[in-house]
């Protein structure tokens, strides 16, 4: 399974009811006890929130995005979906990896 990182963007700001805010809680709840959802939560600028999705593909990951009401209903106008390329000790802080050699100014 990999990760992908999920930014919702352009909230509208004043228009969240009980309801909605409900109906997004219960999704993530669901996606929670699935193991699909790794972390989640608001930015400090009250525009934005992330969401850290565990999923077999970036399909998925964006079909998960879709389907949070917060997307769906249109609290949030916008959104991307990318994968995380965790680094760690165990993968030496992806000093090695291709990605990361390619972008060395040698």
């Amino acid at each position: 399974m990999k990760k992908f990182v999920a930014i919702l963007r352009d909230k509208k700001r004043g228009e969240l009811s009980k309801e909605l805010l409900y109906k997004h809680v219960e999704h993530l709840r669901k996606l929670y006890h699935e193991g699909r959802l790794f972390i989640c939560g608001p930015f400090q600028d009250n525009d934005k929130a992330m969401q850290i999705l565990i999923c077999d593909d970036i399909d998925e990951a964006i079909n998960i995005v879709e389907s949070d009401p917060f997307v769906k209903e249109g609290y949030y106008n916008t959104y991307e979906v990318n994968e995380l390329i965790e680094a760690n000790e165990e993968n030496n802080w992806l000093v090695d990896i291709p990605q990361t050699l390619n972008n060395l100014n040698q």
